[in-house]
């Protein structure tokens, strides 16, 4: 329940960073390259013609599309507020893919008007965004749209598995002939999924000039990729999720679960819950210390593992991981004898 809303929390931060830094973003293209631009901006064209047959004023082609959006990002938070408790994974499913493919969209096509009108004196001259663009941007939007979808599908089912059943009365759990059984628990660290939506969304700022053509590749993509790839790598720390079964461990990350690491139930020689810190083992997220690695999302309970024959140990941040422990200490029993 603790880490339910600890998600829903994190969630809600980072549909809101989204929400305002695009709208942010729409409404500020138009005026960024005003000085480029003629009084009236060619909006609108009809099939098959190459020049414009509607026009809005600056104001107007930047506010527009903004308001579109908030209305649309406005709808989103109605619905997923209004939600009940067994409806609202579902919803927050939708309403996430939705909300990243809109934004790109309204983006992409904001981008895309203001390349057609620039460094023109005439609304007239503008030319229909070129193909490539168009084709980039619906790309772009149905991946948000899987993205989107993908991440709230996989921690609803994450979260229904992790369901907590009885107690074991020790720290090995007896596993009966023909028992299957598994301990799924995850957890999120709100402000990582956070910093990883401001990263992130400092990343689009900078895509979507070099789409609209109004800055120099070179300077921007130098500002695109590690902003990406930093975006990238906090969300692959931001969340966790242990799986213990007659396979062993598997501990994936990322709200995708990808990547993962593996070890099988012969691999590990014992597994126990401790309690740990991030000044402990020097740090969130993945860390290497004198305690061996850690994956530290929160403070408090861990499950550590210790493997066979290396001797090493391995340890991540989960709720209830006295039942994990005890489940793949009594797999390593029964598997021993």
């Amino acid at each position: 329940m603790k880490d339910s809303r600890r998600t829903e929390r994190g969630a809600r931060w980072g549909t809101g960073v989204w929400a305002v830094g695009t709208a942010a973003l729409i409404v500020a293209l138009p005026w960024a390259a005003g000085g480029r631009l003629p009084d009236r901006l060619g909006t609108h064209w009809g099939s098959g013609r190459n020049t414009p047959d509607g026009s809005m004023p600056l104001w107007a082609a930047s506010l527009f599309p903004g308001l579109i959006w908030l209305a649309l990002a406005a709808i989103a938070f109605v619905v997923r507020w209004r939600a009940g408790d067994t409806a609202r994974r579902t919803t927050r499913t939708w309403t996430t893919a939705a909300l990243l493919s809109a934004g790109i969209l309204l983006s992409g096509a904001q981008a895309s008007v203001v390349r057609a009108n620039l460094d023109h004196s005439d609304w007239h001259q503008a030319h229909q965004p070129t193909a490539w663009i168009t084709a980039t941007l619906t790309v772009a939007a149905v991946a948000a749209g899987v993205f989107g979808w993908l991440v709230n599908a996989r921690a609803a089912v994450s979260s229904s598995a992790a369901a907590p059943g009885p107690s074991p009365s020790g720290p090995v759990q007896e596993i009966l002939p023909g028992q299957r059984p598994v301990w799924v628990s995850r957890i999120t660290n709100p402000w990582l999924n956070l910093l990883a939506a401001v990263v992130g969304l400092v990343a689009v700022a900078a895509l979507v000039p070099l789409v609209s053509g109004l800055a120099a590749a070179g300077p921007l993509w130098a500002v695109f990729i590690p902003f990406a790839l930093t975006s990238l790598a906090v969300s692959c720390c931001s969340t966790v999720q242990a799986r213990a079964s007659e396979r062993g461990l598997e501990v994936a990350f990322g709200p995708l679960g990808r990547p993962a690491r593996r070890w099988s139930a012969e691999d590990i020689e014992s597994a126990r819950a401790e309690d740990r810190t991030p000044a402990q083992v020097g740090g969130w997220g993945y860390r290497l210390s004198g305690l061996g690695t850690t994956v530290m999302l929160r403070s408090g309970e861990c499950l550590v593992i210790r493997t066979r024959g290396k001797g090493t140990e391995f340890a991540v941040s989960v709720d209830d991981a006295e039942r994990g422990a005890a489940l793949l200490n009594g797999l390593n029993r029964a598997q021993h004898g």
